[in-house]
């Protein structure tokens, strides 16, 4: 594996001296986010940089190279009882570790589990010069340069390509299981929080085609306790839906209109816009499907304390993300030189300025 850093490196290398711009590419899972990519741009490709290096499960860390499948990572934890907390979405059976964090992709569990980036040890990382940096570690306490791996999630490549990643991962839940009853969308929102508030193992809580679905999983007492408390049925096939939410499968997903993802305020009221929404992480991320305007549905989540951007579909070649004011927006473009001076990686797939 030393081989492919090393041509990794000299790409970079031969693409700063003559201007060329790279395009990031590992499995190639989520070309559809962002904005669409520079097509005079060559691609730097990770897809073969891959393997655990580091698997320590009594410890619960790993690492792996950033090409690695989060198939076969999955599969590796399993055979120890073991799993990612943040249940990372595939898009495919390319998608990779690295691609997940610099696109800071986390399922259901996220506001009980934590996201891909609170998972995050340390990382490798080249850089717009060149060079194979190491930042943080493998444990906790160990800060040093701690933030600066946090910094990719959601960076989406402009940084730097991501070589190799060390995270925690946790012990499988003893027992899962789903309730799920009616409820209309002017009253689930209230709902979920006030679950969401108990001292209970729930570890989902959604909301598609008027039904509402709370998932439970921990120790089987607590489980089952809770279960007998709250009302909604027990649903038979549960995992199969948190799955089909989890890699977007299901069929709020399906089709051709543009899809919206709102990170919001968990208790605000929803958006006022007609068509179909989905609702999960009890109120915090909120889908609408349907043609709209982006100002208009920025004003939106700005009201609902948070922001929006367009997920998939529609016009990619504006933007896509929340608007961001001048002042991050300076932020943004400072570490961006500090990372990549010429503007080499990803150039204009967050933001037309980065």
């Amino acid at each position: 594996m030393a081989d492919i850093s090393q041509t990794l490196k000299e790409q970079i290398l031969q693409a700063r001296q003559t201007g060329q711009k790279l395009n990031i590419e590992g499995g190639g899972t989520k070309a559809f986010m962002g904005r669409a990519a520079d097509t005079d741009a060559g691609t730097l490709k990770l897809a073969e940089h891959t393997g655990i290096v580091e698997y320590h499960p009594v410890e619960l860390i790993l690492t792996a190279r950033a090409g690695t499948s989060l198939a076969e990572i999955e599969a590796t934890l399993a055979e120890e009882g073991q799993c990612l907390h943040f249940e990372p979405p595939r898009f495919g059976d390319g998608s990779t570790l690295g691609g997940t964090l610099a696109c800071n992709l986390s399922g259901p569990a996220r506001p009980w589990s934590g996201s891909v980036r609170d998972q995050v040890l340390g990382i490798r990382l080249l850089n717009g010069r060149g060079e194979h940096l190491r930042f943080g570690g493998q444990v906790m306490k160990n800060v040093a340069g701690y933030d600066t791996s946090r910094l990719q999630a959601g960076a989406m490549g402009t940084l730097g390509a991501i070589t190799e990643i060390s995270l925690k991962v946790m012990p499988k839940p003893a027992m899962s299981l789903t309730l799920v009853q009616d409820m209309p969308m002017d009253d689930v929102i209230h709902y979920m929080n006030s679950r969401a508030k108990e001292p209970k193992p729930i570890t989902g809580a959604a909301w598609v085609d008027g039904k509402v679905y709370l998932r439970l999983a921990g120790a089987k007492s607590a489980v089952e306790a809770t279960a007998k408390k709250w009302t909604g049925e027990v649903m038979e096939q549960g995992d199969q839906f948190w799955q089909q939410l989890q890699h977007m499968q299901h069929d709020f997903f399906a089709g051709d209109e543009p899809l919206w993802r709102f990170s919001v305020g968990s208790t605000a009221a929803n958006p006022d816009l007609d068509g179909p929404w989905l609702i999960d992480w009890a109120g915090s991320q909120r889908w609408y499907r349907g043609e709209a305007d982006i100002a208009r549905l920025e004003t939106m989540a700005k009201r609902a304390g948070g922001q929006v951007s367009l997920f998939r579909g529609g016009d990619r070649t504006d933007e896509v993300m929340h608007h961001q004011p001048r002042a991050l927006k300076e932020i943004q473009q400072r570490l961006k030189k500090s990372f990549d001076p010429d503007g080499i990686f990803n150039p204009g797939r967050l933001y037309s300025w980065l």
